[in-house]
């Protein structure tokens, strides 16, 4: 049964032609072909010579001789030349090549003839090209090309596709994708396919991965799919072209990697460190870490790093005490039982807060024996998939350990991975370092600061005293903040708060150092504004090369030198008489005292400010204030007052309403403006001094004024034994009577004006004698052969103590001797004492 060939044949690219000869050698056949060939009719060439037809001219007589022996029964087959279709001048020069084949044949009568079969060369030599051009990038290209059927069947493969897949190109013919791909990746390709035939759309970079056979790593294939058309148009496959892209999806995800890993690093650079507590600064690592690099993470820091012990804080062998201070996952909230939250090697859950230690042959116990990062195997039927235990250390010495876990259905830990970890871990190190060292540093400043204070709850006489000092939390380095309540004689009290600016255990030495200084000032007995004075001085001095004010040029140079360097405090210091009920303040820049009266809202004392401590060169103002019995004096630092939260205006406003509530105790009182006032506690350190007056009654005064003449000295005893005698203090009789004696004398002898004699009556009895001399008696060892000098011998020995000071009309001496307990004696000087003194 005959059958067409299809369109688009072998014999659609190649123009063959033919015509016939007879015996005479004229053309007597010419097919359609030829006439498309040579543009020449059968009416232009039947009859004729073919030579003379289509041939140029030079060529006729080798063109005959061809002829005739073709007609005399030999086969031929060349190139033969030909005129160009058309008529011009410039057709006729220009020459076509034609491939002959020509047959010897018979006509029916037994005459010789031939058959001519006509073959264009330029076509042919066009397709041999393109057969060439298309073999040559078909099978060198360094890209997958194959050709589907419309069975979706492998027609064609090249050597690179067949390289990647394995086999010969041969060996492709008739697979399909399922034969290359899992199965889902196979079925999204043959939908692909589908597509491309039914629709006749390209399709371009479609991806797919696999394996390719005999590897384990995951490739990356794009895969550009067109339809393959006949020359009559008819679909006759799918061409795709392959292309490997496992590099650029490697590169694109280790460039993805690394901007995740900066951000990671510039994350940790923000959140860890924000605070100088241990165990923050490792919660702050995990929440950097879970879930952004991994699944489940703890933290383990030496048990001795918390302690406080400053030795090493691990044994060599990596077995020291841990205790797990952290622990975060994204998984569940109970750890696995073999990780994360767990030590394989032991076999239990550790919790956060329990302590433990790694055995000496586990990783984790090489990790810290070694500092390097030791990637676990994941323990069987555990949801974990690689952990990595990182040691964390800082400034060479390792603080602790990071364990980073993966889940099941996570990429495992890289190198890239292990590198990150490292550094996260050792920022982490870095923080914690900084915060054992601000605790250990913290706790010493608080341990001297807290030295400092008073100790228990301070005395004084007329004044009920209440007082709270209140540290920052461990978040904040320790202040200046201190307070002091000192006796001096004459039942006086003095009141002192300040502030050393600046914080740290530089600010609790200069605290201490300007505490014992006002302590000594005050035991001179020196008027408040003195006493600020010579504080400033001492605060100046403290900034100067070596600790002490040596020259005006180091003065000079410590306050030109950086405010780091610089020694400023505030402090208010006053002295009350509880005699007078008198109180005499001096301020050095600091907050104002609050008053509140009985019956009277509270209110801010007009105490001239003044400058800090340490500026210099600006003298300090008093004031003297009377105060009502039963009235309340506050002293305080800023820390009570002042806050990030509010100004300093309202602070203080808020501190007098609290003030203005009556409250009985006066412990109830300081309790209650600490509950009351938004203190923000830990911020800053707060120092509150609370005292209500309580004058000395007048029954436990005794004052009189004596004229400048002999016999005021036997007044003098007289009026002290009555005293005495009328406060039931018989056994002080003699030895007051002695002392006055002396004091009364001295102050005849050495003295000018008149002579006042004082006896107060608390919780020791106080001689004070006055007289109008600012010369200050000295004590001396009086020789053998002295007749006077013994006197002051003569009161130091009897005494509990004794001295001197200057008031603004002169000066005063005094003694004081203890009060005896119920019922016991009170010791009287024995002969020996008394002839050791007067010899």
């Amino acid at each position: 049964m005959w059958q067409s060939s299809p369109p688009g044949s072998i014999y659609d690219y190649i123009k063959v032609a033919s015509f016939s000869i007879g015996p005479d050698g004229l053309v007597e056949q010419w097919s359609k072909r030829a006439e498309d060939l040579f543009d020449l009719t059968a009416a232009d060439v039947v009859g004729r010579d073919p030579v003379e037809a289509f041939m140029p001219d030079g060529f006729h007589s080798h063109g005959r001789r061809k002829v005739a022996e073709i007609l005399d029964g030999k086969e031929w087959t060349g190139l033969v030349p030909f005129r160009m279709p058309g008529d011009g001048e410039e057709s006729r020069r220009a020459h076509g090549a034609a491939e002959l084949y020509l047959m010897p044949s018979e006509t029916a009568s037994g005459e010789r003839a031939a058959l001519c079969i006509v073959v264009d060369v330029r076509a042919l030599r066009r397709i041999e090209t393109d057969l060439a051009s298309s073999q040559a990038i078909f099978g060198q290209s360094p890209f997958g090309f194959v050709l589907f059927g419309t069975d979706l069947t492998v027609q064609r493969a090249n050597r690179r596709f067949a390289a990647v897949f394995g086999g010969q190109p041969d060996d492709q013919r008739g697979r399909t994708v399922h034969d290359y791909l899992a199965r889902a990746e196979a079925e999204r390709m043959t939908a692909a396919l589908r597509r491309v035939l039914e629709t006749g759309e390209a399709v371009t970079d479609f991806e797919i991965t696999g394996h390719a056979p005999g590897r384990t790593d995951r490739r990356h294939w794009s895969i550009n799919l067109y339809q393959v058309h006949s020359a009559s148009g008819r679909p006759i496959g799918i061409a795709g072209l392959g292309i490997d892209v496992t590099r650029r999806h490697v590169a694109a995800r280790e460039a993805a990697d690394a901007r995740r890993n900066l951000a990671l690093l510039n994350e940790a650079g923000a959140r860890i460190g924000n605070s100088l507590d241990l165990e923050t600064t490792a919660r702050e690592l995990l929440d950097v870490t879970v879930p952004g690099f991994c699944d489940l993470a703890s933290v383990d820091l030496f048990q001795s790093l918390l302690t406080g012990d400053d030795t090493a804080p691990g044994h060599p062998d990596g077995s020291s005490e841990v205790r797990r201070v952290a622990f975060a996952s994204a998984v569940s909230d109970t750890p696995p039982p073999a990780l994360g939250g767990s030590c394989p090697d032991s076999g239990g859950v550790v919790d956060v807060g329990a302590v433990h230690r790694y055995p000496f042959s586990s990783l984790y116990a090489d990790a810290l024996r070694t500092g390097r990062v030791r990637e676990l195997p994941a323990p069987d039927g555990s949801l974990v998939r690689s952990t990595l235990a990182v040691p964390m250390v800082a400034h060479d010495t390792v603080v602790g350990l990071v364990q980073f876990s993966r889940t099941k259905g996570s990429e495992p830990f890289g190198e890239r991975d292990r590198a990150l970890a490292t550094e996260l871990a050792a920022r982490a190190a870095v923080c914690i370092d900084n915060a054992r060292l601000y605790r250990r540093e913290h706790e010493r400043a608080l341990i001297l600061q807290r030295s400092l204070l008073p100790p228990g709850d301070p005395e004084a006489a007329g004044l009920d005293i209440a007082c709270r000092y209140l540290p920052g939390n461990t978040a904040t380095e320790v202040g200046g903040d201190w307070f002091d309540v000192i006796e001096l004689p004459g039942h006086r009290t003095a009141l002192v708060v300040g502030d050393v600016m600046g914080r740290g255990l530089r600010a609790a030495v200069a605290m201490g150092e300007l505490r014992t200084a006002v302590r000594t000032l005050a035991l001179l007995d020196l008027e408040p504004a003195e006493v600020l004075s010579a504080l400033d001085e001492i605060a100046r001095g403290l900034g100067a090369p070596g600790g002490t004010q040596q020259s005006s040029r180091a003065t000079h140079r410590s306050r030109e030198a950086d405010l780091s360097e610089v020694y400023l405090a505030t402090c208010v210091y006053a002295v009350y008489d509880p005699v007078t009920r008198r109180c005499t303040f001096a301020n050095a820049g600091h907050l104002p005292p609050v008053l509140v009266e009985p019956g009277e809202p509270a209110l801010l004392l007009d105490v001239p400010p003044g400058m800090p401590l340490g500026v210099g060169g600006e003298p300090f103002e008093e004031v003297e204030v009377e105060l009502s019995e039963g009235a309340l004096l506050a002293l305080y630092t800023d820390g009570l007052v002042e806050s990030r939260d509010h100004s300093l205006d309202d602070g203080l406003r808020a501190f007098r309403r609290a003030l203005a509530d009556p409250v009985p105790a006066l412990e109830d009182v300081c309790d209650h403006v600490l509950g009351t006032l938004d203190t923000r506690h830990g911020e800053d350190d707060i120092a509150l001094l609370m005292a209500r007056v309580q004058g000395l009654p007048a029954d436990a005064v005794g004052d009189w004024q004596l004229p400048r003449e002999p016999r005021s000295v036997g007044r003098a005893r007289e009026l002290a034994r009555a005293q005495l005698l009328a406060w039931d203090l018989d056994g002080l009789v003699d030895t007051t009577e002695l002392l006055v004696s002396e004091l009364v004398t001295n102050a005849l002898r050495y003295g000018d004006g008149e002579i006042r004699l004082r006896l107060l009556r608390d919780r020791v009895l106080v001689c004070e004698v006055w007289d109008a001399n600012l010369v200050q008696p000295r004590r001396r060892r009086a020789r053998d052969t002295d007749e006077g000098g013994r006197g002051l011998q003569l009161v130091g020995l009897l005494s509990a103590g004794w001295g001197s000071r200057r008031t603004p009309r002169g000066k005063t001496v005094w003694f004081e001797l203890a009060l005896p307990e119920d019922g016991e004696p009170v010791a009287e000087p024995t002969a020996e004492q008394l002839l050791s003194t007067y010899g």
